[in-house]
């Protein structure tokens, strides 16, 4: 006999609007507790110092979280000139201090100097695995673990003001990208130091900034709904955005009723309109285009499910 679950079966994506100070998998945690969610995961661990868009994905939705994953995201961050910490923010112990004697000429010089794709080695304090343990792990048993540069791409770098030592600057930047390794990397090219003082994500791939909510404001809309004796799920579930919002960049690709039976038992199917082989694909089914998962174009072109939904029975 299957052991039942705790908590609601629910499904979507909700934006949590992060708090500084506590880690990702804190904030997942109240969330989910909040929810009363059976099954949820967040895209992307962002810093205890960050704040911010941090998509969670509950129910089905942690299926296609991956996705998220790879997503661009935006950042807005403020670096202080001058101090290097052993972190590259300022939740570590500074390192070294130097004098800083910065034009906003040669500023401007050495940022436009990340915009395109360039390779960067990633933090010694990043979630980074190296043998089941995390990077950040070891640096704070004072070992150093290598690295491997990789490709990351800065679609755009704009500088928002320089003043007092402090430059604040807005960031588009592809997935992977460690935006500590910029500002520490900035520093060095200014020759005096830098870390991060504030870092704040203002977006995932497409995700509507204004639909962001705060812990506070999720907690004050359950306490409201219990004094008002109402079913907290009904207020709450409608701040869910729907489980295909974490796919909504993928082309889709419509297909009909019968074939869809195959496709959520894992078969191949052929499709009447495909893209090229290889491609990533959003399935929805008949005209009213329900998700039911992400497929594949395989070599003879057919649609291979990659990830499906879970019928009913075996939610």
């Amino acid at each position: 006999m299957a052991r039942r679950r705790k908590g609601r079966p629910i499904n979507g994506v909700i934006l949590v609007d992060k708090p500084t100070g506590i880690s990702s998998n804190d904030t997942l945690q109240k969330v989910k507790r909040i929810f009363f969610a059976q099954k949820a995961g967040h895209t992307g661990a962002l810093d205890p110092l960050a704040t911010g868009m941090l998509p969670l994905c509950f129910g089905e939705a942690t299926k296609f979280s991956q996705f998220l994953l790879d997503s661009d995201k935006r950042y807005r961050v403020v670096a202080k000139l001058g101090e290097r910490t052993d972190t590259s923010d300022s939740d570590g112990e500074v390192v070294e201090t130097r004098a800083v004697n910065v034009e906003r000429d040669q500023l401007e010089a050495c940022i436009d100097s990340f915009r395109g794709t360039t390779d960067q080695i990633p933090s010694m304090y990043s979630a980074l695995k190296y043998q089941g343990r995390k990077l950040y792990e070891y640096a704070r048993e004072g070992i150093s673990i290598p690295r491997e540069s990789r490709k990351i791409t800065v679609y755009s770098v704009e500088l928002l003001r320089f003043d007092n030592n402090e430059v604040e600057m807005e960031l588009h930047v592809s997935k992977g990208t460690y935006i500590r390794t910029i500002v520490d990397d900035l520093g060095e090219m200014l020759g005096c130091g830098a870390h991060v003082t504030y870092l704040r994500r203002t977006g995932v791939s497409n995700f509507p900034y204004e639909r962001m909510v705060t812990i506070e404001q999720l907690q004050a809309m359950l306490d409201q709904a219990i004094a008002d004796e109402i079913e907290p799920g009904t207020v709450l579930d409608a701040l869910l955005l729907p489980t295909d919002t974490a796919v909504q960049d993928l082309p889709e690709v419509n297909i009909t009723a019968e074939a869809a039976v195959h496709v959520l038992h894992g078969n191949p199917v052929a499709a009447e309109v495909v893209p090229t082989e290889g491609t990533l694909v959003r399935i929805t089914v008949g005209d009213t285009a329900e998700f039911i998962g992400v497929g594949t174009i395989d070599a003879k072109g057919m649609l291979a499910p990659k990830r499906v939904m879970a019928n009913e029975q075996e939610q």
